[in-house]
């Protein structure tokens, strides 16, 4: 009798349980296969292509096939690269991209020295996008002239908070906003890759390029190396879809199904659209030119050619989306394990979605805006990047032979993950030991930084308490909580 007593006053209903599981506080799993691939083609294709791809042709002496080779080549490390992510992203399938990955399978310190350098190099990349965009809105309302600075930082500034609001928001609408400004930038680089083939393409001056491919001076062992770096640098952002594995659905099928088709839907496009470069353009046209999508147009569809000035800045805003997003993830996943503020870690009540770790990124991403010669030095953290990834890569590694029974859904061939650490040590070095300078000393000693801030504040756990009322009037003010907590604030 008391069993059912007790039954009455409880409620059997199914619903009761989706009603507890919302009134937690976790990111919720709002990304699916088409936002998954959208953020990666996001990710990877921004201004470079429509720019100025002329690294790899400049440093393959103008030899059409070589460069076509190294583009190719760049493209199938990245998709290895994003296969060994794809290992960890299903078997741990938490925020945080690398520093996750490196922190279970090398340590706290490697993962802190990640964050850290991460926490001053991904805001400065955020920032040039944005002053890169608002450098192309811009410049159609002053025509020949330069378009003003003071102008040019307002307008970035303001796409940076428009993009952080958004992603603070509703993942369901940066997803949304990622999906359509991916399409738009694909359909422009479909304009370029088609309409170059099909208007241009029957001239015999531009089939005999492809034809003679190899017949120029073939390049060095160390312009090859150069022209390498230039392609992999293009395919830069296969790596972002980890950042966000603890929001994807079903993650174990979708992460590497996400990867396999979006990594390889943009090595054919950059080939393509490196193809139709060469059938209009010459291969010193392309290396002379500013922007070489610009002087395409111009030559094949003269009448709409303002149509790829506004790609590019298209293109440009969907990839600084996509960063912002993945970076509020880094920031949110590094609160939560200690190594960075409590309050970034954070959840808003009401929306479920990182709001303090983007309004953190967002703010640090501002600095750089305002004196942008800052933004000139993270030039020289490019090796940090590779280094991260051959460190993520070597954690697969140990994370195969200490923890055998974790559960993995996708399993990359072995190999693959040691020839990644091998050709990031090679890309950590090679600019390095080719183009020494005290720049990059400047850089080593700023990630050695790490250590005086984690010794105390991490390993030793020195604590100030005023912190704690900062945090708890800061929660009252930006309506967050705590991740898996009640919505209730703690700090009442």
């Amino acid at each position: 009798k008391n069993r059912k007593k007790m039954g009455k006053g409880k409620s059997h209903d199914p619903k009761d349980g989706k009603r507890k599981e919302k009134a937690k506080m976790h990111l919720k799993r709002n990304i699916g296969y088409v936002d998954g691939v959208s953020f990666i083609i996001g990710s990877i294709v921004g201004a470079g292509i429509f720019v100025s791809p002329t690294g790899v042709l400049k440093h393959s002496l103008l030899n059409v096939g070589v460069a076509l080779t190294i583009w190719t080549a760049s493209g199938l490390v990245s998709l290895m690269g994003s296969l060994c992510y794809a290992e960890l992203g299903t078997a741990l399938p938490f925020s945080g991209g690398e520093y996750s990955h490196i922190k279970r399978g090398l340590g706290s310190l490697p993962a802190f020295v990640f964050i850290w350098t991460s926490t001053f190099t991904k805001p400065a990349s955020n920032a040039a996008r944005a002053l890169l965009f608002a450098e192309y809105a811009a410049q159609p309302f002053y025509g020949i002239c330069p378009a003003p600075e003071v102008l040019k930082k307002c307008l970035a500034l303001a796409v940076l908070w428009s993009l952080g609001i958004l992603n603070g928001c509703s993942v369901k609408m940066a997803a949304w906003v990622q999906t359509v400004f991916t399409l738009l930038k694909m359909m422009a680089l479909s304009v370029i890759a088609i309409g170059g083939i099909v208007l241009v393409g029957g001239r015999k001056e531009s089939l005999a390029r492809f034809e003679d491919a190899f017949s120029s001076e073939i390049p060095n062992a160390s312009q090859i190396a150069e022209a390498f770096f230039q392609g992999l640098y293009a395919y830069g952002g296969w790596w972002s879809l980890n950042y966000m594995a603890e929001e994807m659905k079903n993650p174990s099928r979708n992460i590497p199904l996400t990867v396999m088709t979006a990594v390889p839907a943009v090595i054919v496009f950059y080939l393509l659209v490196n193809i139709s470069y060469l059938t209009v353009l010459t291969p010193k046209e392309i290396v002379s030119s500013v922007a070489v999508a610009v002087t395409w147009a111009d030559r094949v569809i003269p009448s709409v050619a303002w149509i790829i000035p506004l790609s590019v800045a298209v293109s440009i805003f969907g990839a600084l989306n996509s960063s912002m997003f993945t970076l509020g993830r880094l920031s949110y996943a590094g609160s939560q394990s200690g190594h960075l503020p409590v309050l970034i870690s954070m959840l808003n009540v009401h929306s479920c979605t990182p709001a303090p770790a983007m309004i953190f990124s967002t703010t640090i991403a501002s600095i750089f805006i305002i004196p942008s010669d800052l933004i000139t030095l993270t030039n020289y953290f490019g090796f940090s990047a590779w280094l991260m990834i051959g460190l993520t890569c070597a954690s697969l590694i140990v994370l195969r032979y200490r923890e055998p029974h974790l559960h993995r859904p996708y399993k990359v061939f072995l190999p693959v993950p040691f020839v990644m650490v091998a050709m990031s040590s090679f890309l950590v070095l090679a600019p390095i030991v080719w183009s020494p300078n005290l720049q990059y000393v400047y850089a080593f000693l700023f990630m050695l930084g790490s250590l005086i801030v984690y010794l105390p504040f991490i390993h030793f756990k020195l604590h100030f308490a005023f912190l704690d009322k900062i945090t708890c009037h800061l929660q009252l003010l930006l309506e967050v909580s705590p991740a898996d907590e009640s919505t209730e604030s703690k700090c009442e």
